[in-house]
């Protein structure tokens, strides 16, 4: 059975992300990094790099390696490789995520996804680290599904932290919290998804708009009749958009 840390207090600051938490020392780590740049980095394309940027609203420069190749050279960077701890899992990510090419965020974020299920509630204040750290739906989705609702699931007690998280001024903080849940399926706290949508509801913001939406129109795969009644009880609370991507497959 994985052991459970203690929920740490992650603070969401208005105007700053947190303090980066040091990465550990990882051998690990040391060979993920050495391999990665040795494959990616001869690998760029600053034609496409230009225009991934571009699409990207420049958030980060690109290396430009399509997604099938980056890929491709992920496995190769792996190969042979062990299992990581959280620890490796903690340097692999911090130390990606200080290089400034988006390709190295993703292979940090498909890393943390493969191996969600090697980390605990200990690992919080890295995933705060990594969703407020350049921060665009590219990333913080993947970090949002695969990474923070796995490990909520894993330890209930995170559910504290998630209730924190969904006030945060920032507001991929705030995404991240609504979208959590997104894979749970019919383990979802629906009580809880209901909460946090019209917590949010009247934020401005497009990306917290579409998450609730999102969030919403994905539980309605597995209750679709208590997605019509929610949207149909929140009326005019939620935005056009979060009520007409709620209802988008029903």
């Amino acid at each position: 059975m994985r052991r459970v840390s203690p929920v740490p207090d992650v603070p969401v600051p208005p105007d700053s992300a947190p303090a980066a938490p040091a990465p550990p020392d990882s051998v690990l780590a040391d060979a993920v990094l050495e391999r990665l740049v040795a494959a990616y980095a001869p690998a760029a394309d600053p034609v496409r790099a230009e225009g991934a940027a571009a699409y990207m609203k420049h958030v980060a420069p690109f290396l430009g390696i399509p997604a099938p190749e980056r890929r491709a050279l992920s496995r190769t960077v792996l190969a042979g490789l062990g299992r990581p701890e959280e620890r490796d899992c903690a340097a692999v990510a911090l130390r990606c995520w200080r290089l400034p090419e988006r390709e190295y965020h993703y292979f940090a974020a498909d890393y943390l996804r493969r191996y969600a299920n090697r980390c605990t509630s200990g690992f919080l204040p890295v995933l705060h680290r990594l969703v407020t750290t350049a921060p665009w739906w590219d990333t913080v989705d993947v970090l949002a599904a695969y990474v923070a609702g796995p490990l909520v699931a894993a330890d209930p007690a995170l559910v504290r932290a998630m209730d924190r998280w969904i006030d945060a001024p920032d507001i991929w903080t705030a995404r991240t919290a609504l979208l959590h849940q997104l894979r749970h399926k019919e383990a979802t706290d629906a009580e809880r998804l209901f909460d946090y949508c019209l917590r949010r509801a009247d934020h401005p913001d497009f990306f917290i708009r579409k998450a609730i939406g999102w969030a919403l129109r994905e539980y309605a795969k597995t209750d679709p009749a208590a997605v019509r009644d929610f949207v149909a009880g929140a009326g005019t609370r939620l935005s056009p958009l979060s009520a007409r991507e709620a209802l988008k497959n029903l």
